[in-house]
């Protein structure tokens, strides 16, 4: 597990990646206003503590893979750095 620091950028949100294989990083902080990542990833306004953002496109029907094992299936195409929640993914 893996844990992104801050990379000096003033209001990047922290974020873990717990496998290599995963196409998705939980979000671990409040700042719900940030638009980035500590990697440097934009992400959409507004995602939640605890929930998840797409590192890359996910295809309509593509595994999210969390842990290193898939956790559900796209509902709808995800871009990279979108909120990835029970609205796109079954």
């Amino acid at each position: 597990m893996t844990k992104a620091k801050p990379s000096g950028a003033l209001g990047a949100r922290l974020s873990l990646k717990a496998h290599a294989k995963d196409n998705v990083v939980t979000l671990i902080d409040e700042q719900v206003e940030c638009t980035t990542i500590a990697s440097g990833l934009a992400i959409d306004q507004g995602i939640p503590f605890g929930h998840k953002v797409a590192l890359c496109q996910i295809a309509d029907g593509g595994a999210v893979i969390k842990y290193g094992v898939v956790i559900g299936h796209a509902t709808s195409a995800i871009r990279q750095g979108e909120h990835v929640h029970v609205h796109n993914i079954a």
